[in-house]
């Protein structure tokens, strides 16, 4: 058995701190939910917290969003599928875009559905990922002011996602001043300029965000504490939101150096072995956990003495050596885990999710 804790007290204070930095600096932020996958009870505890705006990048993840609080201005993430365009209008308050014909087929759903759908245009800055190229972007506008049930509410980049690109002043100083220059050519107002996420966070700490960035789109920062910049934790937030919990199904001590003629594994990897090892042996523990639910690169172990010796598809295998702790087969061992660990483990439907109110629950 493997099941997934998320402590709401820490959740909380998270959620505090950070609503707390971002009002002192006059910037409007929302959660991104999307590493939550929908989850309904989790969902429910986040949302109670007071946030107004939230992201994600599943039309199903909004729907349930939508279902909890229907008030609650929602944002898809990434550039919409056409044939996912009544959906999004439908779920999603807001949607961030980057071709022109996929904005038509917007307005053209937003007229059908009698509403007028609002978009952020997110510009290339470096990342190659999503994005209107620079040299493009005043057509692109142009055109976009010209569609009916379609309002312009900002502009937008993304930073790290990709190819690890780090923001730094002087492009968010940039796409502000393209911010300006749009409501200069064509007397629009603006309010969004969405350059913020988790990795420009730390800017706002050392106070060296530029003033025009007003709009922040933050995940990984609110549930794991990190500095995504510098990928450290940040002292002052909390660090222990979710917990992972895995049964010890079978501890036998064996040796070391397996036997046999070696191939490949189910990954296609390959193994070699130090032969004086070849008499030792050591205490090895089988958790039921593995590759489907997660990769073990994106998880540890809070008991620092114990080594991951290998993965399969359902199973993780951990070298306890002399077993000092005694530990036995159904002790639970808690794991901690990084963004992606947590995004693949609550993706998996064979991981249990439990909310906890405190830390001694």
């Amino acid at each position: 058995m493997a099941y997934l804790e998320m402590n709401v007290e820490s959740l909380k204070y998270n959620y505090e701190y950070l609503d707390k930095v971002f009002s002192e600096n006059d910037i409007k932020w929302s959660i991104v939910t999307k590493v939550l996958c929908g989850n309904k009870n989790f969902l429910n505890e986040l949302l109670s917290l007071g946030m107004t705006e939230v992201c994600d990048s599943r039309i199903s993840n909004l729907k349930n969003i939508k279902a909890i609080n229907e008030k609650i201005e929602t944002i898809y993430i990434k550039p919409p599928s056409k044939k996912d365009v009544p959906n999004i209008v439908k779920y999603a308050d807001i949607s961030v875009n980057t071709e022109i014909s996929t904005i038509q087929a917007l307005a053209k759903a937003a007229k059908k559905q009698n509403k007028t759908h609002k978009i952020i245009i997110m510009i290339e800055m470096g990342e190659l990922r999503e994005g209107v190229l620079r040299d493009d972007f005043i057509d692109f506008y142009e055109k976009v002011f010209k569609l009916e049930n379609i309002k312009v509410v900002g502009i937008g980049t993304n930073f790290s996602c990709l190819y690890g690109v780090l923001p730094n002043p002087d492009k968010l100083i940039q796409l502000s001043l393209y911010e300006q220059l749009i409501e200069a050519k064509f007397n629009r107002h603006i309010p969004y300029v969405s350059g913020g996420s988790s990795v420009v966070f730390p800017l706002v700490l050392n106070g060296t965000l530029p003033k025009g960035i007003n709009h922040f789109r933050l995940g990984e920062t609110l549930y794991l504490g990190t500095n995504v910049y510098s990928d450290t934790k940040i002292k002052d937030m909390a660090h222990d939101i979710f917990s992972l919990h895995v049964e010890i199904i079978e501890l036998i001590e064996k040796p070391k150096v397996p036997t046999g003629n070696f191939g490949t594994n189910l990954e296609g990897q390959t193994f070699d072995f130090d032969p004086s090892e070849a008499s030792e042996t050591s205490y090895r523990a089988i958790i039921g956990l593995g590759l489907l639910d997660v990769d073990d690169k994106h998880i540890w172990c809070d008991d620092k003495s114990l080594e991951f010796v290998g993965a399969s598809s359902d199973m993780i295998v951990m070298d306890l050596k002399n077993n000092p702790k005694k530990y036995k087969v159904g002790d639970e061992l808690t794991f901690s885990m990084d963004y992606m660990g947590l995004l693949k483990l609550m993706n998996s439907k064979y991981i249990d999710k439990k909310v906890v109110h405190s830390l001694e629950s």
